[in-house]
């Protein structure tokens, strides 16, 4: 057996999050674009209306064992339509964002991140925000 990588890992901070309720679908998801598309004004708001509802169809036809969520200040674009998200379920959490790193400054390419991720599997409920070698970990709460 290989013998498992060395890396580091640098809480960075915690943020608040609105997460989806464990319990969806892809229709759920129309549902939530039709009820939040009234909260959305401008042609750039409509465009990030859309991007978030393509990551979260992503996330649901990925089967991820990982909740979904995105931080609050990411979401706040759709103004009252926070509360709407609440009213469907969604869940305001904190969320510990972590960095990853090797030890002396080594480089962190795809392979040697992939070995860390599949090793922190097991001792962490996490996501990784795409491209990054930032974590979001979820509260122990959500996994007992």
């Amino acid at each position: 057996m290989p013998e498992p990588t060395s890396f580091s890992l640098h809480f960075i901070r915690s943020e608040q999050h609105m997460m989806l309720p464990t319990v969806t679908s892809i229709k759920l998801t129309q549902n939530l674009y039709n009820a939040l598309f009234q909260y959305v004004y401008t042609e750039e708001r409509e465009k990030l209306l859309k991007k978030l509802i393509e990551m979260l169809e992503s996330h649901i036809k990925s089967k991820a064992s990982t909740p979904f969520s995105r931080p609050l200040a990411e979401l706040e674009f759709l103004d009252e339509g926070l509360e709407e998200l609440k009213l469907l379920n969604w869940h305001q959490i904190t969320v510990s964002v972590f960095e990853i790193s090797l030890p002396d400054g080594q480089p962190l390419d795809e392979e040697r991140l992939e070995e860390v991720l599949t090793q922190l599997e097991g001792l962490m409920m996490f996501s990784r925000p795409a491209g990054s070698n930032t974590l979001w970990v979820y509260p122990y709460t959500l996994v007992r």
